[in-house]
């Protein structure tokens, strides 16, 4: 008989991470790691397509095996084949890129269960590759994993019952389908949100956030993108953590990754309100900071082999909008200047007022050079770097998300950036969202998110995948997964911005709730928070209403729509007092529990 799987811990992966360090882990060492486990999942349909040959679908992508029961008296061999996509009817046994298929050999004997697994992958279970971080390894005794939807089995003695074939497939212990939500009058944003939630989930497989399935490998600025989603579909922040402790023993070479670890531990500080661990891995962060590439101006600075290799702005590199390298570029200096004013903060929370003065003086200082430097005001937007006058949407959409514009050249740049429109890779479509999104022009980001191209969510929804892909099409990047995390963004975009729920303390001690509609007519949601879930529902037609859910122990700012002929906020036809801020009615006070609130 197979015996059920224990929880895995990513805590497996113990740190050697240097002795000062190792010190300041001391009070983090007893935390376990977030454990994931198998869980048994039926099919959703089988059907015979030949008299030797059962095609079994799953209905979506998941990383596991199976666990096979024949008939009684069985005694034979079968085939198995596992895909993740399908070519007229069949398993696709010649996928492009790292769309995986593979087929295992099984003996059946008697009517015990028995392991039908795929071969291992040396890529990425044995890290064979030079200079390369370790890929992370699940349990022996799960068997080899790997990801599928299809499967096909050549030889089965009779016919296949729902009961003899089951996936186990690996997720987070912690997941609850029902910890979030999300559903508005758009069907295509409710898809492309169904598929990157789902993305989320199927991605925890391996206890820590690695780089989809080819490598099995954490990077910093995917673990971050992941973070951020994990957060908004789940309660689990232990995740995040143990994959950050990982990538301190072993990060990865680009030079905005560096800057992802920083912005790891602020959304951790955020997320959770915690400065225990915080202050165990504060010094660890300053490195981080790149200070020692830094000139008098207080500019990076890269030599010529980090402009070769180090320097990435976006990947690959095709999607870098004619992006000119230069010594001193504006994407390196966005990430530094904005990891200088997060590290300023975190200072601060760990009771170290100096060096958060100093921080906010390093940035200050660099501010004004980026300023110098890169702004092109006959242009109105930014150059991609020092002695040259190209400007490209990195050059722009990382400032704009940062919040390194000023509010004179906000609309200059917007403008651009519009003009430019998805003119970069899944992974950068984080940071060009969050800039539309922060600066009211969530129309535009919402037209992104569904553009009838092949750069936009809609496209892959479209293209019948269950899995968000490391790459807008498989003409973009030709080796890509089908299985990134880093693809579904959407998924905490969508109820920070769309929704609106953020936390304007950390711990989510008090919230934002600041819904931009665009053209939605409604929308709704339920957020996980460590409080307890908020929960919003709001109508855009005639007039805008909201209700809302706190948990108990929180507070929330209002910040609503207005449109241009509406008097004010209104409660049981109550006027509620309220301040305007251009398109904004902003409620004077504080709400808590539960209300319902009407601007007209």
């Amino acid at each position: 008989m197979l015996k059920p799987s224990p929880s895995f811990s990513a805590r497996v992966f113990k740190s050697r991470l240097g002795s000062a360090f190792l010190a300041l882990l001391t009070l983090a060492s007893a935390t376990l790691a977030a454990p994931v486990h198998l869980v048994d999942e039926s099919p959703v349909s089988i059907q015979r397509i030949s008299p030797q040959v059962i095609l079994v679908d799953f209905g979506r992508v998941s990383f596991g095996n199976l666990r096979l029961t024949p008939p009684a008296n069985s005694d034979g061999k079968i085939s198995v084949h596992f895909g993740e996509t399908l070519q007229k009817g069949r398993i696709n046994r010649n996928p492009p890129g790292t769309i995986r298929y593979s087929i295992a050999q099984v003996h059946l004997l008697g009517d015990s269960p028995i392991l039908a697994a795929p071969p291992a992958d040396k890529r990425n279970t044995q890290n064979t590759l030079p200079n390369t971080p370790p890929a992370v390894r699940t349990p022996p005794d799960w068997g080899v994993i790997s990801p599928f939807r299809w499967v096909e089995i050549e030889g089965w003695p009779g016919e296949l019952q729902p009961q003899q074939i089951i996936r186990k497939s690996a997720v987070a212990s912690s997941w609850d389908d029902d910890a979030a939500g999300f559903q508005c009058s758009d069907r295509m944003i409710n898809r492309v949100w169904d598929l990157c939630r789902y993305s989320i989930k199927a991605t925890t497989y391996a206890g820590i956030y690695v780089d989809g399935d080819r490598e099995r490998i954490p990077y910093e600025a995917d673990a971050y993108l992941n973070q951020l989603s994990h957060y908004a579909t789940s309660n689990d922040i232990q995740m995040a953590r143990d994959t950050f402790d990982h990538l301190m023993k072993h990060p990865t070479w680009p030079t905005e990754w560096a800057s992802h670890l920083i912005f790891m531990a602020y959304a951790d500080y955020w997320q959770t309100g915690d400065t225990q661990w915080l202050a165990a891995r504060y010094e660890s962060l300053k490195p981080k900071l790149l200070l020692k590439r830094t000139r008098a101006d207080g500019l990076v600075i890269s030599n010529q082999d980090q402009i070769r290799q180090g320097d990435l702005v976006d990947w690959p590199e095709h999607e870098r909008d004619g992006f000119v390298m230069t010594p001193v570029n504006s994407v390196v200096n966005a990430f530094h200047l904005r990891s200088l004013a997060m590290m300023a903060e975190l200072a601060q929370a760990v009771g170290k007022p100096k060096e958060a003065n100093d921080f906010t003086a390093l940035h200050a200082a660099a501010h004004a050079s980026f300023q110098r430097t890169f702004f092109d005001p006959a242009k109105g937007t930014y150059r991609d770097g020092e002695k040259t006058d190209h400007c490209s949407q990195h050059a722009n959409l990382f400032p704009l998300a940062f919040g390194l514009v000023p509010e004179e050249h906000v609309p200059s740049v917007i403008r651009w950036v519009k003009q430019r429109g998805m003119a970069c890779s899944v992974y950068a479509a984080q940071y060009l969202l969050e800039g539309l999104f922060t600066h009211g022009a969530e129309t535009h980001a919402l037209d992104l998110i569904t553009a009838p191209t092949d750069r936009s969510w809609r496209h892959m929804v479209e293209s019948g995948t269950t899995l968000t892909w490391e790459a807008w099409d498989q003409k973009y990047k030709p080796n890509q997964d089908w299985n990134h995390a880093w693809g579904a963004a959407p998924t905490n975009l969508l109820p920070r911005y769309v929704i609106g729920a953020r936390p304007l303390a950390p711990g989510w001690k008090q919230a934002l709730i600041q819904p931009h509609p665009g053209k939605l007519e409604s929308a709704e949601g339920k957020i996980p928070t460590p409080r307890g879930s908020i929960e919003v529902n709001w109508n855009n037609q005639q007039t805008f209403t909201i209700s809302l859910k706190l948990p108990p122990s929180m507070t929330a700012k209002l910040d609503l729509p207005a449109a241009a002929t509406t008097k004010g906020v209104y409660a049981n036809d109550k006027a509620i007092p309220a301040h305007r801020v251009n398109s904004r009615w902003v409620l004077d006070h504080e709400v808590t529990g539960t209300l319902t609130l009407e601007v007209r």
